[in-house]
């Protein structure tokens, strides 16, 4: 059982501004905080606009705010060089996208083998945990199938292995089923659930749909570039 009181993200008055705009700076952000507890998993529903992928890139490192603090298990993010920062991301962050944004070229497998190639994992234990990955899904008998040759569905499903692959602490997706019709989106919701729990994983997921919001452990809103429970 995992304890929610241990912090394994936390957000602290996050602020993100973008100039050069036709209408002059933009506050996106406004001291926008948050926590993840570790194994929670928490919905964050904003309407088209509010800041949610922002938020999400400057929660995995993928972008840096103008002033606040990022903490993942309790290391403050900002104090790290730009090579450690890389690390941490590509260790301790997985990433899932409402489009898929596999590679095409390569199969299902392939993509899930290739991040865990980058963080130095060895070629044959890559292909064990891609293999292990693709059973939990229900699509180890689609492991050699290129993303063309795979439904929608089966594509976010392999997405979800691809951001598992590193074995993570924290799992950020953004509008995971957004590309999917209602009946599809629920199925593979409960397989991203499925994944999350068995895992251990803390998670927090954006959308739009509050059916969804409502299977997971808190719902919080952005609006107005700042964070409120729902």
């Amino acid at each position: 059982m995992n304890d929610h009181s241990e912090t394994a993200l936390l957000l602290d008055g996050i602020v993100k501004t973008y100039t050069g705009g036709v209408s002059g700076p933009v506050e996106v952000l406004r001291e926008a905080s948050l926590t993840l507890g570790r194994g929670e998993v928490v919905a964050l529903v904003a309407p088209s606009g509010a800041g949610k992928s922002t938020l999400l890139h400057i929660a995995g490192l993928l972008d840096t705010c103008d002033s606040g603090r990022v903490e993942i298990d309790g290391i403050d993010m900002s104090r790290l060089g730009d090579n450690a920062r890389t690390t941490a991301r590509r260790q301790q962050v997985g990433f899932v996208y409402q489009f898929h944004h596999l590679l095409p070229e390569f199969t299902a497998l392939e993509n899930i083998v290739l991040p865990q190639l980058a963080n130095g994992i060895a070629a044959k234990a890559a292909r064990e945990r891609a293999l292990s990955l693709l059973d939990k899904v229900g699509l180890s008998h689609r492991a050699s199938h290129r993303p063309a040759q795979l439904s929608g569905g089966e594509q976010q499903r392999v997405a979800f292995c691809r951001a598992m692959a590193n074995a993570p602490r924290i799992l950020l997706a953004d509008e995971p089923t957004g590309n999917l019709d209602p009946e599809t989106s629920d199925q593979v919701f409960g397989v991203l659930m499925e994944l999350v729990r068995e895992t251990g994983l803390s998670a927090l997921i954006a959308t739009h749909n509050l059916e969804l919001a409502a299977r997971m452990d808190r719902i919080l809103r952005l609006d107005a570039g700042r964070i409120a429970t729902a």
